[in-house]
């Protein structure tokens, strides 16, 4: 975890060990600003994780719950914990939901596992043209936010920056690439790291209203990238590799009732 320091690491490796009493984690991934490329030093730990049901649960008369949320400060640190049960992550991921898709092929790993390697060698598999309802659908609620805001801030508009470059660039080359400043430049918008500083020196740094509107007016080509990366993506209609995936889950979960 040396993509964190001080406080926020040794909070961040306790939340780790104490969920991992509670569940198996196949994968626990830090989102949020910290992955977006835009952290304040007050930025919440957005641990997004992925767990694996025991078999016998699964079978027995054992009530299961697909997913956990955890929100609460610890010494200071805000953390926003929450895990969704393998099934419909992969159903997601075919399906084309973004959150889903980061959390397994991210950088930042909290914690991995052999099952988290051979999940994330079947992504590319999964990866279709669905994604783009997912970015842009995201997208466009994160501008109307940042455009009827009060205090429009820089991190409501870095988020639809980040959204949509993401989106559009998945559509583009298949790659992952959430770090807005990986990504910004490439596509034209090399003035976010403006904002990416702004937002840098606090997390609820305001805006200034002929700013907001500056922006507005710009984000219409935003979107017209990810609808275009859409119109010319290579990448096929439906995921090709579902049938692969359902197999793999099958696989791994009559390993674990073995154990």
């Amino acid at each position: 975890m040396d993509f964190l320091a001080g406080k926020a690491k040794e909070v961040a490796e306790r939340v780790v060990q104490e969920e991992e009493g509670h569940r198996r984690h196949l994968v626990i991934y830090l989102s949020g600003a910290h992955a977006y490329g835009f952290p304040s030093p007050d930025s919440d730990l957005d641990l997004k994780a992925i767990h694996i049901e025991p078999t016998r649960n699964l079978l027995g008369l054992s009530n299961s719950k697909e997913s956990f949320d955890r929100l609460e400060f610890i010494d200071g640190v805000e953390i926003d914990y929450s895990s969704n049960e393998i099934k419909g992550v992969l159903a997601g991921i075919i399906a084309g939901n973004g959150n889903y898709i980061e959390r397994v092929i991210g950088n930042l790993v909290a914690h991995s596992t052999p099952e988290h390697e051979e999940l994330k060698a079947l992504v590319p598999s999964l990866l279709s043209q669905r994604l783009y309802r997912h970015y842009r659908g995201f997208a466009a609620n994160q501008r109307k936010s940042f455009a009827e805001a009060d205090k429009p801030t820089a991190k409501k508009l870095l988020y639809v920056l980040r959204t949509a470059l993401t989106g559009t660039h998945l559509l583009n080359t298949g790659e992952l690439r959430v770090d807005l400043t990986t990504t910004a430049d490439d596509y034209g918008f090399a003035d976010a790291n403006e904002l990416i500083d702004a937002k840098k020196a606090g997390e609820q740094t305001v805006l200034s209203e002929d700013v907001r509107q500056s922006w507005l007016k710009r984000l219409d080509s935003l979107f017209e990238l990810l609808d275009n990366a859409h119109e010319r993506s290579a990448l096929p209609e439906e995921a090709p590799g579902a049938k692969e995936a359902e197999d793999w889950l099958v696989k791994t979960r009559t390993v674990q009732l073995a154990r």
